[in-house]
């Protein structure tokens, strides 16, 4: 997905804000005003992650913040299977508790609201004009033997875990393989979250090989390219996997909800509307 300059804007704002070292904030213009054409999102903030530890120190740590919402998610996971487990369409509503995680990302907001984000649970069906998607996705399910998950954010990945159940129920010939950040980048999952919250008892769980808050094909692993390449069906989560993962000529759906303009005004939906998309 094209990186423009409204999001290079907005990206040097949140500089801005963060602090007055004229020095870092004039090497972050330096790499906004001299991008590469096809950079995306997730490469700008890995530069600037880079000149923040050369200029700033340490990048602050989201452990509170991940362990907070793993947690919270744990806590509800037994009763959000049972509303899945009785639902009309338990893989349905699955998919949408899924994406209702995707509104835990410390990176595209400004603050992250625990009451805002148990709210969203009080709709957990598809809208009419995602299901036309939905039956493609479970006509290339059905037909698939390798099924690719580019994961997010911390709590996500619960919510993630209880939508891989219903994958194994629906499709049980189909083998999923879970994608994570290579390293700590914001409230992302790693690794460690994964087994923390134990997806990793459902799902092969494998790393993208890089502190990178996206997939950038380019950049991944070996491993990572081999899990690309290989799968039947891929489903990517979240807005920085969209960034850097569209328009690249793979087959792919996404899912994830509108947090910044950039996407509110691509969907033309209001703010954390959930999309539901095939590419």
């Amino acid at each position: 997905m094209r990186f423009n300059d409204n999001c290079a804007k907005c990206m040097y704002d949140r500089q801005v804000k963060k602090t007055n070292n004229q020095e870092y904030l004039a090497e972050i213009k330096k790499v906004l005003d001299n991008r590469p054409d096809d950079i995306t999102s997730p490469q700008i903030v890995d530069a600037f992650n880079r000149l923040h530890e050369k200029y700033l120190g340490p990048l602050p740590s989201f452990s509170k913040e991940k362990e907070e919402y793993n947690d919270l998610v744990l806590s509800m996971e037994n009763d959000l299977r049972n509303e899945i487990e009785t639902s009309e369409d338990p893989l349905a509503t699955a998919i949408v508790m899924s994406r209702i995680g995707n509104y835990i990302d410390f990176g595209a907001l400004n603050k992250v609201d625990k009451g805002t984000f148990l709210g969203l649970f009080s709709d957990t069906k598809l809208r009419e004009d995602e299901k036309v998607v939905y039956e493609s996705f479970c006509r290339k399910c059905s037909a698939a033997e390798g099924f690719l998950l580019l994961t997010d954010n911390c709590g996500e990945i619960v919510l993630d875990k209880l939508m891989i159940e219903q994958l194994h129920k629906r499709f049980p010939k189909m083998s999923v393989t879970v994608m994570v950040r290579g390293g700590d980048i914001l409230n992302d999952a790693t690794l460690e979250d994964a087994k923390y919250v134990g997806i990793d008892a459902v799902a092969e769980v494998i790393s993208n090989g890089k502190r990178l808050a996206g997939t950038v094909y380019g950049e991944l692993s070996n491993e990572a390219k081999k899990a690309v390449d290989e799968a039947d069906v891929v489903l990517s989560k979240g807005q920085a996997n969209y960034e850097s993962f569209a328009g690249e000529g793979r087959h792919a759906f996404y899912l994830l909800l509108c947090k910044c303009d950039l996407f509110i005004n691509r969907f033309k939906v209001p703010r954390l509307t959930g999309m539901f998309v095939e590419e």
